[in-house]
């Protein structure tokens, strides 16, 4: 006698996307498909996008905090691009990654 559940039906768990598995907010699949899209190597590993896509997050988020902290030096509330612009100047990680020859 059951109690008013099917059997069936407990043992089945809700379908998850690859950025809730991996608690991150980017879009894992976008990150994915622009990949494949780009043909930047003939095979990608299955983490390959996880993995790219929690780095984007990751540097997005410290240049966020960077450029509050700046706003809230200068007594504003809002980001502006100038903030952004001062916080990636000021930062020397983030001033050499956005170089024009960085990666050449």
């Amino acid at each position: 006698m059951s109690r008013g559940r099917r059997l069936g039906n407990c043992h089945r768990s809700k379908r998850h996307s690859r950025s809730t598995r991996a608690e991150l907010q980017f879009p894992v699949s976008r990150v994915d498909h622009l990949l494949r899209e780009g043909r930047f190597a003939s095979r990608l590993s299955s983490a390959t996008p996880v993995f790219l896509t929690g780095i984007l997050e990751y540097l997005t988020a410290n240049i966020l905090d960077l450029a509050g902290k700046e706003a809230g030096a200068n007594h504003r509330i809002r980001i502006s691009p100038e903030h952004v612009q001062r916080a990636l100047t000021n930062n020397e990680n983030l001033c050499h990654l956005f170089e024009p020859n960085a990666f050449s």
